[in-house]
Order: C-alpha cells, then sequence, then structure tokens
C-alpha cells in the first residue's frame, strides 16, 4: 500500500512531537537551532535572529517595478503562512531566456552558493490570498499556474503587481529560497508547451494522488516537477485535491517515491559486503555506509560551530533519526532531510536489486554559510551513490575508511546512531 501524503498528518510537521518537547523542558536548549532551522520558532521569539542576520547578506534589487516581465522557468510557490488559507502565486525573473535552470534543483550540484543564490534571487513571487480546496474547482489564475506547471520549457510571462516587489531572500532547509514578492494585480503568460505526462495526471481525477506522483516517477517525470504538480493541487481525486505548501510537497513526494521503492526493494536479497559512498558540496560532506543486512536506514547530521544553526556553539551539534525494517509512524525531527536522503538510497537499491540497512552521516561545515534547500541532500546523495564505491568485508574496515572522510570522531557518532549502537555492541542469535 502506497502511502498517501495528502491528509492532515502533514500539519503535523509544523507541531511539537513528543520527543521535542522532552528535550526542551529537560533543558536541551542546544539543540532547538537544530531542530527548529528557523520554521518553528521554538526560542519564543516572532522571528529566527539567525535567519534575520542571513538575510542581511542579500538584498532585493531596487530596479524591480510594478510591472515585470520575464520567463518564467516555470515556477510556482505556495506558501504556509495561514492555513488553510494560504498565498498562492507564479514566481518569474525580469528577463526572457531559458530560465529552466532557474527552478530545477537536479541542476545545481556543483553551483556555488552564490550562483544558487543568484538564480532564486532573480525569481520574484507574486501572491494572492486562496484557500487550499480552492484545487477542488479551480479559479482563472490558479487554472494559469496549474496550466504553467504543466510546461516542458521557459514560458514568456507578465506579472502586474500592487506595489513593487519588496523583502530579502527567504532562506529554509526545507524549501529552495525564493526572492522579492507582492501581491499580484494580474498575469498573463504566451503559449504553453504541456508535459503529457503531467497532463494526463491532472485530467485522472478518480487517481489518488500517491498513485499519481508514483505513476508520474516511474514515467521518468523529475522530483522538482512532481513536487510543484502537487503543491498547486493538480494531483489526487477530483473533491480531494487541495493546495499544498511548497515545503510540506517537497518532503511528501520524498516520502511518497521511497516507500513505494522500500516495498520493492524488500523482495531482494541484502548487499554481499559493506559498501560506502561519500561527496562533498557546498562544504557538506556527505557518507553512506550499505551494510549486507535487511533493510533499514539512518540519517544523522552534524552542525559544525560557525553554521547557521550553530553559531555559538563550541562542538558541532549532532542528531539524527531512524527506521527499522517496518518503517516508522512519526516525522522524523530532523525534518525533510531524512526523507530526500531516504530517497536517494531507495533509489541505488532499486538500480542494485538488493536490500541493505542503510548509513548516512552529513557534516556541515561553515563554508555552508546560508540553508539553499532539502534538494541539496537528496542531490548530492544522489551523486555520491552515482559513484564507485569501496567495498569491504567487515563493518570495522568500512569504519576505518569512513573515518579517514569525515571529521567528527567515530565515539560522537556512536553516542547518536542506533545502528552503529546495535551493530558494534549488540550480539545477534546467530553468535551463539
Amino acid at each position: 500500500m502506497i502511502y498517501e501524503p495528502l491528509n492532515d498528518n502533514w500539519i503535523k510537521d509544523e507541531l511539537l512531537s513528543e520527543s521535542l518537547l522532552y528535550n526542551i523542558l529537560t533543558g536541551e536548549a542546544s539543540k532547538l537551532c537544530l531542530i527548529c532551522k528557523g520554521g518553528r520558532m521554538l526560542c519564543g521569539k516572532l522571528s529566527c535572529p539567525i535567519i534575520a542576520k542571513a538575510k542581511l547578506v542579500v538584498k532585493s534589487s531596487s530596479l524591480i517595478s510594478e510591472r515585470v516581465e520575464g520567463s518564467t522557468p516555470p515556477g510556482s510557490f505556495v506558501g504556509r503562512i495561514g492555513y488553510p488559507k494560504v498565498y498562492v502565486g507564479p514566481m518569474l525573473p525580469p528577463y526572457f531566456g531559458n530560465t529552466k535552470i532557474l527552478d530545477t534543483p537536479e541542476l545545481w550540484v556543483g553551483k556555488s552558493i552564490d550562483e544558487i543564490i543568484e538564480y532564486r534571487l532573480s525569481l520574484i513571487r507574486g501572491k494572492i490570498r486562496m484557500n487550499i480546496f480552492d484545487a477542488i474547482k479551480g479559479n482563472r489564475l490558479l487554472d494559469l499556474i496549474q496550466e504553467l506547471s504543466m510546461s516542458i520549457s521557459s514560458v514568456d510571462s507578465e506579472a502586474i503587481f500592487k506595489k513593487r516587489p519588496t523583502g530579502v531572500i527567504s532562506f529554509s532547509e526545507d524549501a529552495q529560497p525564493f526572492g522579492p514578492s507582492s501581491l499580484l494585480k494580474s498575469f498573463k503568460t504566451s503559449n504553453i508547451r504541456v508535459d503529457r505526462r503531467i497532463e494526463k495526471a491532472y485530467y485522472d481525477r478518480d487517481m489518488r494522488a500517491s498513485e499519481a506522483i508514483v505513476k508520474l516517477y516511474d514515467d521518468g517525470v523529475l522530483v522538482s516537477r512532481i513536487q510543484r504538480a502537487l503543491s498547486v493541487g493538480m494531483l489526487g481525486v477530483g473533491n480531494r485535491r487541495k493546495l499544498v505548501p511548497t515545503r510540506w510537497s517537497i518532503t511528501a513526494v520524498d516520502d511518497t517515491i521511497s516507500l513505494w521503492l522500500i516495498k520493492e526493494i524488500k523482495q531482494y536479497d541484502s548487499l554481499d559486503d559493506y559498501e560506502v559512498y561519500f561527496f562533498r558540496n557546498l562544504d557538506n560532506t556527505f557518507l553512506a555506509i550499505f551494510m549486507p543486512e535487511e533493510w533499514g536506514f539512518e540519517w544523522i547530521e552534524a552542525w559544525f560551530p560557525g553554521t547557521v544553526w550553530n553559531v555559538g556553539g563550541k562542538t558541532p551539534a549532532i542528531m539524527g533519526d531512524y527506521e527499522s525494517y517496518v518503517g516508522r509512524s512519526t516525522y522524523a525531527n530532523v525534518g525533510g532531510c531524512y526523507y530526500s536522503a531516504r530517497l536517494a538510497a531507495t533509489e541505488k537499491l532499486k538500480e542494485m536489486k538488493r536490500q541493505a540497512k542503510v548509513l548516512v552521516l552529513r557534516e556541515i561545515h561553515p563554508g555552508y554559510i546560508l540553508p539553499v534547500g532539502v534538494w541539496n541532500v537528496r542531490e548530492s546523495m544522489r551523486s555520491a551513490l552515482k559513484r564507485e564505491p569501496k567495498k569491504f568485508d567487515s563493518l570495522q574496515s568500512a569504519l576505518n575508511f569512513a573515518f579517514k572522510v569525515l571529521t567528527v570522531p567515530l565515539d560522537k557518532w556512536i553516542e547518536h546512531s542506533l545502528i552503529l549502537k546495535e551493530a558494534l555492541f549488540q550480539r545477534k542469535i546467530t553468535d551463539f
């Protein structure tokens, strides 16, 4: 059975889990920034002071006027503030041409943070307030945004705003940043060449959203495009369709696809060896250890002092989450990164036609000056897993190699890793 992402459980992304509440009440304040990441205001402030400082790095252009003409990648955004009444609108740069790269994270690996910020800052966001259930019957602007989201190429467009778009770039670890915004007065586009795969899913009003997500993925549609289609209310049974805030749609799609893949890979035999993969991108180090056991998954991240979620720390701030063979029923405390990494891992296992227990470790070093979105995890992990792995006949040998790559010592990872504790210290019945 495929997990259905479009239900109210996804609102729990914004709520405190029991374990999170426990950390706060027991005074583990050092973990607050790592868990919150500027989205939940756990410190009690009205806005995140760290993000406020980060926003000063990039300011909006003073050259933008109330009328903007340019080629949308295509791009759109659905906010979450005020849910179930949210801001919805297109995103476009103030110039024409092939702008696909501005809203296609799959093309960003190897780009610098400055380049990525430049891509996103150039996207000006128009917005109008809608109810999430407007997706059931639609309206003039939403219909146009949905048609735009089917496009296979950049679309020339014109946006007229009620006043000049202002504001600084928005940063989040869960969603790509975007630039200035303003209330939309009117929006129009030229001819749109639609992707027939997305169009077919849109007009199938009897197909569940989770089924549509998997079908589009299986047909080769980019994950970022599926996320956009889900966000603007194009997928699902007709009378149950809804707008999904962009940051939620990103995780919903990663989760849904990886759950579908997990169901398949559980049918395969386990790996024969321990395999280690690693990749460095944007001063992040990603390292995955595939173990010759039945399916299990763990994601742990270490934010070094001087990074955005550990500004005043003296040592790396570490946290993670885990699932056994039977899966998990609660939202991961570490957020969308968990699901993006899991998607990349399950894609690799399907390709290999094997199952494994997967431990993914991420080190975030001070050169990662601003959070650029969960895509960084998914695409960096995909890049890592395209490389030839280092193979070993024992976990100890694999760890010896891994900690020539990583900076945080092994004992610190063990403190936070259920997989490592089980593998290193728990005896199996086959040992007797």
